[in-house]
């Protein structure tokens, strides 16, 4: 039995998908989601249903009982401190883990650990912490360390639509690794399906290059048919904007320090081999996801 957290996100839902085609016939998978109608129809009669939040005690008591292997992904809650977002949200899921004796869990964190600035990097400094946390139940544990997404870009598919813009805190020309959703998803599929691993670790899930934002602009201009160019945004700017939209000051500090830890080299500790890079190129993702979000 597989119990996967978060099915109905841009991870999730894609790891779904993956092991509803390539799971064996006699290996569970059990979801657990807050609103089971936002599941496709085809979907919800293959699996089973815990519904209700992850960070709830009584629902992860009920989804991690008789589990093999757990999916782990926590979305973030901007209302929240860094450290209640993340261990926080995660302290009822260690004691179930514990508790049921749980084998594996599989769960999504951030590249970083080791490096200079882990300790003041904001978000990922409490994800981190997380995998600490999840690991300490006595759990064979993967944290998929993962760069920034491809995916954040359709944030700006607005501003990329109507000004040709988009906009981060780094510097236009610092390379650094990117990695669509679906390549996260299919190395969660791949661990969750293979138990063979003890112990805790890190797998980093690096995409197949680095690239700076000023590549990012190119390649978006020749994919997308448009130009597009980079705008470099202060951190003052950004936290202003984000406590303005109602968010936790603590939890845009988080964001902010994450940002500036990515400047300072935060995703360049890990060297880049053939089984921490992925497959999706940025071009490809451009064509298949962000070109069709940006001119519709």
């Amino acid at each position: 039995m597989i119990v996967i957290t978060a099915p109905t996100g841009n991870i999730g839902s894609h790891l779904l998908s993956r092991l509803l085609r390539s799971a064996p016939a006699e290996e569970g998978l059990r979801v657990v989601v807050r609103d089971p109608a936002r599941l496709p129809d085809e979907v919800r009669e293959r699996v089973e249903v815990i519904t209700g939040s992850h960070g709830d005690p009584e629902v992860v008591d009920r989804a991690f009982a008789d589990a093999d292997a757990v999916f782990w992904l926590v979305p973030p809650d901007s209302s929240l401190t860094p450290e209640a977002a993340y261990s926080g949200f995660t302290r009822p899921a260690a004691q179930a883990l514990a508790a049921h004796g749980v084998g594996h869990v599989v769960g999504v964190s951030a590249l970083g650990r080791g490096t200079p600035v882990a300790d003041r990097a904001g978000l990922v400094t409490a994800s981190l912490a997380m995998d600490d946390l999840i690991a300490s139940a006595g759990v064979a544990h993967r944290a998929l360390a993962c760069p920034s997404f491809f995916e954040n870009l359709l944030e700006e598919a607005d501003s990329i639509r109507e000004d040709g813009v988009f906009t981060d805190l780094v510097d236009a020309n610092r390379k650094a690794p990117m990695v669509a959703v679906a390549d996260i998803a299919a190395a969660a599929a791949a661990l969750l399906l293979d138990r063979s691993w003890t112990g805790a670790g890190s797998v980093p899930v690096l995409g197949p290059r680095d690239l700076s934002p000023a590549d990012l602009a190119r390649i978006m201009t020749e994919q997308i048919g448009r130009p597009v160019r980079y705008e470099r945004q202060s951190y003052d700017d950004l936290y202003s904007a984000l406590v303005g939209h109602g968010l936790d000051a603590a939890f845009v500090q988080g964001i902010v320090d994450m940002k500036r830890a990515k400047d300072d080299g935060l995703d360049a500790g890990v060297p880049r081999t053939d089984e921490s890079s992925s497959p999706t190129t940025f071009e490809q993702w451009c064509v298949q996801v962000l070109k069709p979000a940006v001119l519709t």
